[in-house]
């Protein structure tokens, strides 16, 4: 069971490598010191103070370093680049990002000293931040990059678990779900790959559904829940986290109720999920900010101190998941308590 707490930290190209091709190239596969000790820290922190993290290799957007910077150190190396789509099928970029996965899960914590495959306060590790190739609407490219890139990952580091980091977007066969477009990914198919444990869904009504009145936009967000949860329990029989959800208060003012409402949505498809036994095992708002981080907001963020009334909805959850974990693990230590009472009594049986 998953916490509200428990943040996804992406990691980029930009702010790990450096934004230039020379810095990749001429100094060889290294990470910018200042930049990955600085994760160290986050890492060391979050142990510290019992977190747990899902840590992104890399990200699907542009402006945070993400596939666009690989396909651009391709490209100058001589590779015929048509798009950025690239980054899922040519030989030579799928080799660098093979390179980053190896670099970052092999690195040693300078702070603890426990390499990242080895660190239980990593949770989870995520191969894209909202995977999109939508030069291939087949999703055979997708599918076979995720295929490739997940075992390659797992011959690495067996210890952590791994999700994909879809957006929940299906394929050709259940297109009619999606919200009017599809990103050549398929939430069933690119989820049944052997090596990926739990899956991820994204929400964000407000984006995707941006014609639409507020009323509407909640509605789809419930059956885009409960459609995904059924989906995860019934087809795929595996976890599912909802990865991260949000609404931008840009044109709400001081107005919280909607976003309240949002959030409770998404939190009551949760728990009635997770209490029953269910697929659904927690959900990652976007963006937590403190105080004096005025320079990433982007209209989604929630700080604490100046939204009280969504800060109560998301302790009140956190309680709630809480308190099933604990039932759970409860059930889980009678189990055990009553395997080893029967293997004693059989032992004693032979005597």
């Amino acid at each position: 069971m998953i916490s509200m707490e428990m943040p996804k930290i992406v990691l980029t190209t930009q702010n790990l490598h450096g934004s230039g091709y020379g810095s990749f190239h001429l100094k060889g596969y290294t990470l910018w010191p200042h930049m990955i000790t600085g994760l160290d820290f986050v890492i060391s922190e979050a142990g510290r103070y019992g977190m747990k993290l899902v840590l992104s290799l890399v990200n699907n957007y542009e402006n945070l370093g993400g596939k666009q910077q690989y396909v651009e150190w391709a490209r100058n190396q001589g590779q015929s680049i048509h798009s950025e789509d690239d980054f899922f099928t040519n030989p030579v970029v799928k080799g660098y990002y093979k390179n980053h996965i190896q670099t970052v899960l092999t690195r040693r914590n300078s702070i603890t000293g426990v390499a990242y495959k080895d660190d239980p306060t990593i949770m989870a590790w995520e191969l894209m931040n909202e995977i999109r190739c939508p030069s291939d609407q087949s999703g055979k490219a997708v599918q076979a990059w995720i295929t490739e890139m997940a075992s390659y990952l797992k011959s690495i580091d067996g210890n952590h678990l791994l999700e994909a980091g879809l957006e929940g977007f299906y394929g050709e066969s259940k297109k009619e779900s999606n919200p009017n477009f599809q990103v050549g990914t398929d939430f069933i198919a690119n989820n049944q790959i052997p090596a990926i444990d739990f899956a991820t869904l994204h929400s964000y009504p407000d984006q995707w559904l941006s014609g639409s009145n507020y009323d509407d936009q909640i509605s789809f967000l419930s059956g885009w829940l409960n459609q995904h949860i059924q989906d995860a329990q019934n087809t795929l029989h595996k976890p599912l986290l909802l990865a991260e959800f949000g609404i931008s208060t840009k044109n709400l003012g001081s107005n919280s109720k909607p976003r309240d409402q949002l959030f409770n949505t998404v939190y009551s498809a949760i728990y009635s999920s997770a209490s029953g036994g269910g697929a659904a095992v927690g959900g990652l708002f976007w963006q937590l900010l403190a105080e004096g981080m005025d320079s990433f907001r982007d209209g989604y963020e929630v700080v604490l101190g100046e939204n009280p009334s969504t800060a109560s909805l998301i302790a009140q959850e956190s309680q709630k998941l809480n308190r099933i974990r604990k039932m759970y693990a409860r059930l889980r230590n009678i189990e055990k308590w009553n395997k080893a009472r029967d293997i004693r009594s059989a032992q004693n049986g032979r005597h």
